[in-house]
C-alpha cells in the first residue's frame, strides 16, 4: 500500500510563490511513494481543525506558508493526541523557523526534504492551553505581525514588519509583570518579552541568549526593561542591534517553564499570529513532543 500525505498550504503566504511551484512540489511527493491529499487553508484556524481532525489518517502531513501556517499545524496535531511526522515548505516573508532546521526557501528542493528526510524530535511549547512552534512574545512590535495586512507583507516583505513598527517606537506601552521560574522571582516593567526556541526571531540573529538547540527540551527567554530614558533605551537599541553583546536593561535565561503574572490583560502573538489577552500565562516546553521532518 502506498503512503499517505496530507499537503496543506496557504495560497496566499509569500506573494503566493507556491503557486508556481506547485505541480512540482506535487510530483516530488507522489515520486516520493506518496498518495497525497491536497488542501488550501480558507480562513485563520483553518488548518488547526484539518490537522487535528485529519492527523490519525496520514502517514505525514506537509504544509506550506508562513511560520503561523506551521504553527496552525503543529497546535492541530498537538491537540489530536496522535504522532503523525510534519513536514514544513516555507513560503513566508520571514521563515525563521524553517532558517534553524536548515529549510531553505527553494520550495522544491524543501519539498525533497518534506517527503523524504527524517522525523527529527522536536520541542514545542504550550502556552496555556495552546501551542507555539517556536517564539511565544508581548510588547512592542508583537501586533505588528498579526496587524500587517498581508497583502503588505506580500509586498514588501520583512520591510513591512519594521515600517509597522516604527510607528510604535513614540508611544511604547509597558507592562508591569512577576515572572516565577526555576525559583526566581523577578518583579519589574517590561516593553518587551519573548520566549523562544529558534536561532532568529523576525528575521534577526544574535539578541537570543545561550547554546540554541531545538530538542533541549529548554526555551530561551529575552525580557526588556521599561527604558526611564534616553540612555537607556540607546543602550537597549544597542543590543537589538548588535553593537552590544549585553545590556543592563535586559534579562536573558534558559528554563522549561516560567509563569507570568501581571494586573492587566496583556496581548501576545503565537508563532506571529495572535495568541489572546492573557494576565496569567503559565509556558512549558514539550520536549521533543514534536516530530519535524529534516534532511
Amino acid at each position: 500500500m502506498s503512503k499517505r500525505v496530507l499537503f496543506l498550504f496557504n495560497p496566499r503566504s509569500g506573494k503566493g510563490k507556491i503557486k508556481e511551484n506547485l505541480a512540482d512540489i506535487i510530483d516530488v511527493m507522489v515520486k516520493a511513494g506518496y498518495e497525497v491529499m491536497v488542501y488550501t487553508t480558507q480562513s485563520a484556524g483553518d488548518a488547526v481543525q484539518k490537522a487535528r481532525t485529519e492527523a490519525g489518517n496520514y502517514d505525514r502531513i506537509i504544509c506550506s506558508g508562513g511560520d503561523g501556517t506551521l504553527d496552525e499545524v503543529v497546535t492541530g496535531v498537538m491537540a489530536s493526541g496522535i504522532s503523525v511526522p510534519i513536514g514544513y515548505i516555507p513560503a513566508g516573508s520571514t521563515n525563521d523557523f524553517g532558517n534553524s532546521l536548515g529549510i531553505g526557501s527553494d520550495m522544491v528542493q524543501a519539498a525533497h526534504i518534506a517527503a523524504e528526510g527524517k522525523p527529527f524530535p522536536c520541542d514545542v511549547g504550550k502556552f496555556n492551553e495552546d501551542y507555539f512552534v517556536y517564539v511565544a512574545a508581548f510588547g512592542i512590535f508583537t501586533e505588528v505581525s498579526y496587524q500587517t495586512s498581508q497583502d503588505l507583507k506580500n509586498m514588501l516583505g520583512h520591510a513591512a514588519y519594521i515600517l509597522e513598527g516604527a510607528k510604535q517606537i513614540w508611544d511604547i506601552p509597558s507592562y508591569r509583570m512577576q515572572v516565577e521560574y526555576d525559583g526566581n522571582v523577578l518583579y519589574d516593567e517590561f516593553i518587551y518579552g519573548m520566549v523562544t526556541n529558534s536561532m532568529s526571531v523576525g528575521g534577526f540573529k544574535g539578541i537570543i541568549p545561550g547554546n540554541i538547540a531545538l530538542d533541549d527540551g529548554v526555551f530561551e527567554v529575552t525580557l526588556i526593561k521599561t527604558p526611564k530614558n534616553p540612555i537607556e533605551l540607546n543602550d537597549i537599541v544597542c543590543f537589538l542591534t548588535g553593537i552590544s553583546k549585553d545590556s543592563n536593561q535586559v534579562y536573558s535565561f534558559q528554563t522549561n517553564f516560567l509563569k507570568l503574572t501581571s494586573s492587566e490583560d496583556v496581548s501576545w502573538t503565537l508563532d506571529g499570529e495572535y495568541g489572546g489577552n492573557h494576565h496569567l500565562v503559565a509556558i512549558s516546553n514539550c520536549k521533543q513532543e514534536m516530530e519535524i521532518i529534516v534532511e
